[in-house]
């Protein structure tokens, strides 16, 4: 056992005088910070879309590839040239068709699996596991109805409660001035309060509540207001 033991130590020394000579060893893959596959309904427009988030660290993605549960690539992302610096974020979203069969056939639930290198050529890599369960629709309270009137100050919206919901979110939008506001709020949430000073008076705003599953999967409802004038 001794003497296995000496020529081991020896081998170890030897080849720790040779590492100079040695092929440089791959560098270690990092986790990416985001990388994540939902499924989104849109319960007024009728529809379904896939989404990918992925969000790298400082430097940008030279490449991204994204690999489905039966192995085929769903996303693949390549810059053109190395002077672009790649890209750090990317949210990609799929078709919206009505025919939710289509959708499970295209993106089958199962783990997704991420990987991407930067221009210096640090690796990342990352899973996600898609789900098809979504949530029941919310039914709103106020606005009640995509043609109702209401005050620009001390404004309060309101849906009824979803059994099952990890959270909610809620985003109003002013398209014609690219104006929008996003919130996240947790499952016990059923009302929120909109910050005064947001709205403009006449203005015709689009209302999005959505009920969010703890796979991440959102189910949305959608609708109008104008504010007072």
């Amino acid at each position: 056992m001794f003497a296995r033991a000496t020529v081991v130590s020896a081998l170890v020394l030897v080849a720790g005088g040779l590492a100079g000579r040695a092929e440089a060893q791959p560098a270690a893959t990092a986790a990416f910070p985001v990388a994540t596959v939902h499924l989104e309904r849109n319960t007024t427009d009728s529809d379904y879309e896939v989404v990918f988030e992925v969000t790298g660290a400082q430097d940008g993605l030279a490449e991204l590839t994204v690999l489905g549960p039966d192995r085929r690539t769903v996303v693949a992302f390549k810059a053109p040239d190395s002077s672009t610096l790649g890209i750090r974020g990317f949210r990609f979203e799929s078709p919206e068709p009505s025919d939710i069969k289509a959708v499970k056939s295209a993106y089958p639930e199962g783990i997704y699996e991420f990987s991407g290198r930067t221009s210096k050529g640090a690796k990342f890599a990352g899973k996600s596991t898609l789900s098809h369960r979504v949530a029941a629709t919310p039914t709103l309270v106020k606005p009640a109805t995509p043609t109702a009137t209401l005050s620009v100050k001390d404004l309060t919206l309101a849906w009824s409660p979803v059994e099952g919901v990890a959270a909610y979110s809620v985003g109003i939008k002013h398209e014609e001035s690219n104006v929008n506001l996003t919130a996240m709020l947790p499952a016990s949430s059923t009302s929120f309060a909109v910050p005064d000073g947001f709205l403009t008076p006449g203005k015709k705003y689009k209302l999005a509540i959505g009920a969010v599953t703890r796979e991440g999967n959102i189910t949305f409802v959608e609708t109008t207001f104008t504010t007072e004038k």
